[in-house]
This record gives structure tokens, C-alpha cells and sequence, in this order.
């Protein structure tokens, strides 16, 4: 299977395309292109979360604990949460990301398990897309796919890179057909996996129903609304 530098090789090209492309035809500022761009990077380590060990859970967790917190504080300003509130959220957020969810990801998922599938990817867009405090519905479609396009580039590589070539002859290793997939041969992790997909899925569609509107895009397009 490809390996990490491979991975954020690939997804680091990718989120520089995908953030050009926000920028031109999309329409969006240079700042909104540099978020795109990183946020379809780390899209291309996110499935190497189950990882056991090593230096994509490590980096990956690090970054969880700082972004997934900061992320939180636009909300919290429209919630009316005092500046204390905030603070202390943030350092609670962090050490429970850090230290408590990492080692609960590791206790109870296996690498090229269900986060290695295309559900998985599915779930990554729409934390982003639900996660992401903003009134441009554009927007958060535009980042959550920048993510999407990232994650989907790590599970093609695995695929690519099980793949022997041998002469004219095409070998498949062990890992072949692990990443692409819909389902793992765990019938508890499928279903847990589906479970926060449908849940998932449920919050987009009531945060659809009470925006109101079509999902207006920045070039002119939209999707219809209710």
C-alpha cells in the first residue's frame, strides 16, 4: 500500500488544484482557496486514522485537537457563550481529542477497517459540512467536497499500490480491494459506520430544511431548496 509521504504528496496536490479552482470559477478569496487546499490535504491522511500506530495517527490527532476546537468557536459566539466559556471549551476540547478519542480510535478500530471506505469518506464530508459554522451553504458543500476529493485520492492510492505488475502480468496483493469498499467483513463496525452515516445524513437534512432555500453557488448555479 502507498505510504505516508506518498499520500500527502498526492492529496497535497490535489488541494492546491481544488484551492485554485475556488478561487477561479468559483469565485471565492484567496483565504477561502488556502482553507479548501488544506482541508483536502488532510482529507488524504484522514483514513490512516486507524492506524495503530505511527506518525499519521500522531499528526493526525494533534491536528484534530486544535482544528476540531477552533472550529466550534464561531458557533459558540452565536450561541452566546462567554469568552471564558470559549477558552475553557477549547483546552477541554483538546485534551479530550489528544489524549481521550485518540486512544478510544485505537482501541476499537482496526487498520483498513471501515474508516478505509467509502461510507467512511462520506462521514468526513459531512462532519466538515455540519462542523463548519457559516450562512454560504456554498461554502460548506465546497470545503466538505475538498475533503471528500482528498480522502477519496488515500483510498485510491491503496488501491493503486496493491496492484503487482510483473512483466504483463498483474498480481493482487493482500490489500486488494481493502480500501475501496462499502462494507468490512466486521458486521458491528458496517453497522456502527452506517449508524453515524444515516445520523449524519439526518442532521444535513434538517439543517437543508431549515436554511430555507436552494444551496446558492458562488458562479450562479444553485440546488434546489424547498
Amino acid at each position: 500500500m502507498a505510504g505516508f509521504r506518498t499520500h500527502i504528496t498526492v492529496s497535497g496536490a490535489l488541494g492546491v488544484v481544488y484551492g485554485g479552482a475556488t478561487v477561479e470559477p468559483f469565485g471565492y478569496p484567496t483565504e477561502t482557496a488556502i482553507l479548501a487546499a488544506g482541508l483536502t490535504t488532510v482529507g488524504g491522511m484522514l483514513p490512516d486514522l486507524d492506524s495503530q500506530s505511527g506518525v499519521p495517527v500522531r499528526e493526525m490527532f494533534g491536528l484534530a485537537a486544535i482544528v476540531g476546537p477552533l472550529c466550534m468557536v464561531p458557533r459558540m459566539h452565536h450561541a452566546g457563550v462567554s469568552q471564558e466559556g470559549i477558552l475553557a471549551t477549547m483546552l477541554f476540547g483538546y485534551v479530550i481529542i489528544r489524549y481521550g478519542l485518540s486512544r478510544v480510535f485505537k482501541r476499537f478500530t482496526v487498520h483498513r477497517g471501515m474508516f478505509h471506505s467509502l461510507p467512511g469518506m462520506l462521514v468526513a464530508g459531512l462532519v466538515v459540512y455540519l462542523g463548519y459554522h457559516s450562512s454560504d451553504r456554498g461554502l460548506r458543500l465546497l470545503l466538505a467536497c475538498g475533503v471528500m476529493v482528498g480522502f477519496l485520492s488515500h483510498l485510491l492510492l491503496d488501491e493503486l499500490y496493491s496492484v503487482d505488475i510483473q512483466g504483463v502480468k498483474i498480481k493482487l496483493n493482500q490489500f486488494a480491494g481493502t480500501a475501496v469498499k462499502f462494507m468490512s467483513p466486521s458486521f458491528p463496525a458496517t453497522a456502527t459506520c452506517y449508524a453515524l452515516l444515516g445520523a449524519l445524513l439526518y442532521l444535513a437534512y434538517k439543517d437543508y430544511l431549515a436554511a430555507g432555500g436552494p444551496i446558492v453557488l458562488p458562479f450562479g448555479g444553485h440546488l434546489a431548496g424547498r
